[in-house]
């Protein structure tokens, strides 16, 4: 028998919430914080909603990283509105209002909230990540490697500035440069650095994020990869540059998957997951089908909507929700509106052969069959098993060619959907997947999405 495998673990993670044009999730800051005194980094991703590298690998630092000395601040997805909507800026380019700002601008206040993150005491470092076009080269080769050009690069806004660390900002992005280029698939993706001399006249350089960190006397870096890569690979060069920058500032860390263009393509798509109703119900999405009907929502509720990592949305649209993991949308669920009972937590199943206590939220890994035992005034239903006449069906030994594979929730057809009523009330949710991978999932903070009205998506609690 497979391993059953609890999915809730909490986190210390912890939430920026302010106010969003149009309702959509706002940024999120996790603060991955050791315990043990060192310098601060702060990593920001998705200023720019069309470059998945950069926010796909703030992301990963957030689940895939354990920091063992100093700290990290991560905020993966500043531009969340444009990550979703795989727009440069759906309110013009984030990245050119850092110097005025009118507080009519949608995005007033969430400048304002990165503005104070920025300049806060404790951070000592400001790394700011994107995806640019073509490669940079400080002297025309042709079309895609010219000074025109700014992917593969570490962006500096001048060469130094006073301050008691790191201030020596040239020097350190050469270092970095050099110590990336000896981990290259191809010597066409050699970094370079790239200096804009913000100070002497770029106009559009001071406006940006960097520059109004140099402003504050903070060292910061802009990190770009080439555009011209998959987004997996993009994001492992933004990886080998943010390791080498928190080497420079002495955190200490562990990473759980390997560091190569196949690991984390591997790691971005492994834990793609959410649940609502404090774990009522729990979805498994990274691999869903595109429409998800039926699903037992709280009638007259807020949904508390807990994903896997900050990248996973969910956004509602006139009677459905679509669920994105970046700029990626997954699937749409169609909700049913039931009333909720909430009278038990658990439910005992026999899991090929072996009795084991369940509690909803969870995903069971089956080889063969599983039964739920019966429970006194509990009606068990498996989405996509039918048998004439049988209403109930826990005490059913259920394998996966009695279900029918169109109503599984994963395009596979390996993992389905088991549902508890006590009477015509929804009591809970759990998973069975027929598959020999095992699933994990970190609860964040929930997100809480109106149904009264369902073009509302409120701000992260």
């Amino acid at each position: 028998m497979k391993k059953i495998l609890v999915i809730f673990n909490l986190c210390l993670f912890f939430y920026a919430a302010c106010a969003c044009a149009k309702n959509y999730p706002v940024f999120s800051v996790h603060k991955l914080e050791s315990g043990r005194h060192g310098n601060t980094v702060l990593v920001i991703g998705g200023i720019q909603g069309d470059e998945p590298g950069g926010f796909n690998a703030a992301s990963l630092l957030v689940t895939h990283y354990n920091i063992r000395k100093g700290n990290v601040w991560v905020v993966p997805n500043l531009n969340f509105i444009s990550i979703i909507k795989r727009s440069r800026g759906v309110y013009g380019d984030m990245n050119r209002k850092f110097a005025a700002l009118q507080n009519s601008d949608p995005e007033f206040s969430i400048i304002k909230k990165i503005k104070e993150l920025i300049i806060d005491d404790q951070v000592d470092l400001v790394l700011n990540l994107h995806d640019g076009s073509g490669f940079y080269r400080h002297a025309y080769i042709d079309r895609m490697h010219n000074p025109g050009r700014w992917g593969q690069s570490i962006i500096i806004d001048q060469e130094e500035i006073h301050t008691e660390h790191h201030g020596n900002i040239g020097e350190i992005a050469r270092g970095i440069a050099s110590d990336i280029n000896r981990h290259l698939y191809s010597m066409e993706h050699a970094f370079h650095v790239k200096n804009t001399r913000t100070c002497k006249g770029d106009l559009e350089m001071a406006k940006t994020l960097t520059y109004f960190a140099i402003c504050n006397e903070k060292p910061a870096f802009g990190l770009e990869t080439s555009k011209s890569f998959p987004t997996a690979k993009r994001s492992y060069y933004h990886l080998r540059m943010l390791e080498a920058f928190m080497d420079i500032a002495g955190i200490e860390y562990d990473r759980h998957f390997q560091l190569s263009a196949r690991g984390v393509k591997r790691a971005i798509n492994d834990n793609i997951k959410f649940a609502l109703y404090d774990s009522r119900i729990f979805l498994d999405v990274g691999n869903a089908r595109e429409r998800l009907g039926y699903m037992p929502f709280k009638k007259d509720s807020e949904v508390e909507f807990v994903p896997s990592n900050p990248l996973v949305a969910m956004v509602s649209s006139g009677n459905s929700y679509r669920v994105f993991h970046g700029n990626r949308r997954l699937t749409r669920i169609y909700p049913e509106y039931f009333e909720y009972d909430l009278s038990i937590d658990t439910i005992t199943m026999q899991i090929d052969g072996s009795e084991k206590i369940i509690n909803f939220g969870q995903i069971v890994d089956v080889n063969d069959s599983f039964l739920v035992v019966p429970q006194k005034d509990y009606r068990v239903n498996v989405i996509g098993y039918k048998k004439k006449g049988v209403a109930n069906e826990s005490g059913i030994n259920i394998c996966k060619n009695d279900i029918q594979k169109r109503f599984s929730v994963d395009k596979r057809g390996r993992i389905f959907r088991v549902e508890v009523y006590r009477e015509k009330k929804f009591t809970g949710m759990v998973l069975v997947s027929f598959d020999s991978k095992p699933a994990t999932i970190t609860a964040s903070k929930p997100w809480k999405l109106s149904q009264a009205e369902h073009s509302h998506v409120s701000d992260i609690r």
